[in-house]
């Protein structure tokens, strides 16, 4: 990506359901996480929402820009395929990061999710049957 301190990183492609709105993303995420959250479910239409952050400027959108449906402002939003709904990334972090929705991602990255946060929250119908740490809210958060 250009201007990019992850130059050497792999490219990975992610698209949307009807795949009108297609984005490229360094493999150099700083994190991964399932969140529990009300919002996160949601926005997803499932039990919680697996995600990578990254630093925004190593997302590049290839197709569809003007495809999106901006939920929020400039800064901080949910970027949705505005055909088919599907969730593509979250701005947060002051606009600085970008929580891409893994499900979306065409091209498996090399991190895993560490952690479940939000489970204060959680759906009451899901069981988590893994051994990833669980918080409350944010980690730290117990």
């Amino acid at each position: 990506m250009p201007g990019s301190e992850n130059s050497n990183a792999r490219i990975l492609t992610g698209e949307c359901y009807c795949r009108a709105v297609r984005f490229e993303v360094a493999d150099a995420f700083s994190y991964a996480m399932n969140c529990h959250c009300s919002n996160c479910r949601r926005t997803t239409g499932s039990a919680f929402k697996p995600f990578a952050g990254i630093e925004q400027h190593n997302l590049r959108l290839v197709q569809g820009a003007d495809q999106r449906l901006i939920y929020g402002d400039d800064m901080t939003h949910d970027a949705h395929c505005a055909r088919c709904g599907s969730l593509l990334y979250s701005r947060v972090r002051e606009g600085k990061w970008v929580h891409v929705a893994m499900g979306t991602l065409v091209d498996a990255p090399s991190i895993r999710p560490t952690a479940h946060i939000f489970v204060g929250s959680k759906a009451p119908w899901h069981e988590i049957t893994d051994n990833l740490p669980q918080y409350r809210g944010h980690i730290g958060d117990s």
